[in-house]
């Protein structure tokens, strides 16, 4: 008799459980819904403009194959229009090198700023490397004083194109027949780590081209 009260005892209970988890359900199940909704929906859109992203980059990529293959790569490059003020830039800056190397530096130049300047803070690295890129493409015809204020934060220590714009700081003293300010400086950027083989050559041809003697370490790869 005791078995059969606490069977029924227990069959009551777990009916309580069952309609008091209904009860809950139908109170509350609206949320758990709406959460896994709005899980699967954001998932949905994440996939979606993963997609979309890759589709406008290879889109991009492929105008700036074709642009650069067309018989004027200058006029092509002025042409596309990217998805992002990144990629507008870079479109800038290959718009840029063809026009530099139609001889038409001056326009190159002003190409170079406005990209810099579109960039802002956007992108810091892709602006100093438009910024750097002006300085090499105008030399010695631009301004001494706006290439000094451009060169000067590019050649701060741990900048991204620091090597290459102490360079051209370089380059700008023997333009100004400054030679000795010129060697003192180019020795400082021997001594920097991560030369490359190119820029290690250039700085030694740089000192020759003063009449000075290169020390055997100017062209010795530096080693860690």
């Amino acid at each position: 008799m005791a078995n059969e009260n606490d069977s029924f005892i227990d069959e009551v209970t777990e009916d309580l459980r069952r309609d008091r988890l209904f009860g809950l359900f139908r109170r509350y199940g609206w949320i758990a819904i709406a959460l896994i909704l709005a899980i699967v929906i954001g998932a949905a859109w994440r996939e979606y403009s993963i997609a979309q992203a890759n589709s406008a980059a290879q889109e991009f990529g492929d105008s700036i194959v074709a642009a650069e293959a067309a018989g004027d790569p200058a006029a092509a490059l002025g042409q596309i229009e990217g998805s992002t003020a990144s990629q507008d830039a870079l479109a800038s800056l290959l718009q840029a090198n063809a026009l530099a190397a139609a001889d038409q530096g001056d326009q190159a130049g002003e190409q170079l700023d406005v990209a810099a300047a579109a960039l802002g803070d956007d992108d810091t690295v892709l602006r100093d490397l438009a910024r750097l890129k002006q300085v090499m493409v105008l030399g010695p015809d631009m301004d001494p004083m706006q290439r000094d204020q451009i060169l000067t934060p590019l050649a701060q220590p741990g900048a991204p194109f620091e090597l290459l714009a102490l360079e051209q700081q370089a380059v700008a003293l023997v333009g100004a027949g400054r030679n000795e300010d010129a060697v003192a400086l180019i020795r400082q950027i021997q001594q920097k780590d991560g030369l490359s083989e190119g820029l290690r050559r250039r700085l030694s041809e740089m000192m020759i081209a003063m009449g000075v003697e290169p020390e055997p370490t100017d062209t010795t790869p530096a080693t860690n």
